[in-house]
């Protein structure tokens, strides 16, 4: 029996999701993680936020319907995957920075460039529907783990929020 988050879980408050998220099981293809770092960003007043100066293509899948994955590219080498939060056309994802792997290394992938490299998410995942999605969705272990809160990194501007969750 699966245990694959719903889209109403996504469509809840940014902050909830990220926090929520933290134990969940990441499943990519043949690869299973469980999440242990998340950060928050909401919408177009966000300064951090790529929604914040407004919709491009670029930032289109953000304004999609909740549960969409929003994968894009930094530095023109790294890619970070999202997951798109709460309404449709209210842009807000949660950047998801951080998995351990469920195989027998454990390996903690430390990075959202890292962990996309690792399991080989790249701009042909964004904008896909990982509520319907066989090959890529989250699943509820049942494990809600305690988690510190710090202000977000590798940003420029709104670093004053404290939307980032790592797992104690």
């Amino acid at each position: 029996m699966s245990n694959k988050l719903d889209r109403e879980f996504f469509k809840q408050s940014t902050l909830t999701v990220a926090q929520q998220l933290l134990g969940k099981k990441l499943v990519f293809q043949n690869i299973k993680s469980y999440i242990t770092e998340t950060e928050a960003y909401i919408g177009q007043d966000d300064p951090a936020c790529h929604a914040a100066k407004g919709r491009t293509k670029r930032t289109e899948t953000m304004f999609n319907d909740a549960g969409f994955s929003y994968v894009y590219l930094i530095y023109g080498m790294y890619h970070c995957l999202n997951f798109v939060t709460e309404s449709k056309n209210f842009p807000a994802a949660v950047l998801i920075r951080g998995v351990k792997l469920l195989d027998s290394n454990n390996i903690c992938l430390d990075g959202p460039g890292k962990l996309c490299k690792y399991m080989g998410i790249t701009r042909e995942h964004n904008g896909l529907d990982i509520v319907i999605s066989n090959d890529f969705y989250i699943e509820d272990m049942n494990y809600n783990p305690n988690f510190i809160t710090t202000p977000r990194i590798g940003i420029s501007k709104g670093k004053d929020k404290n939307w980032r969750y790592i797992i104690k």
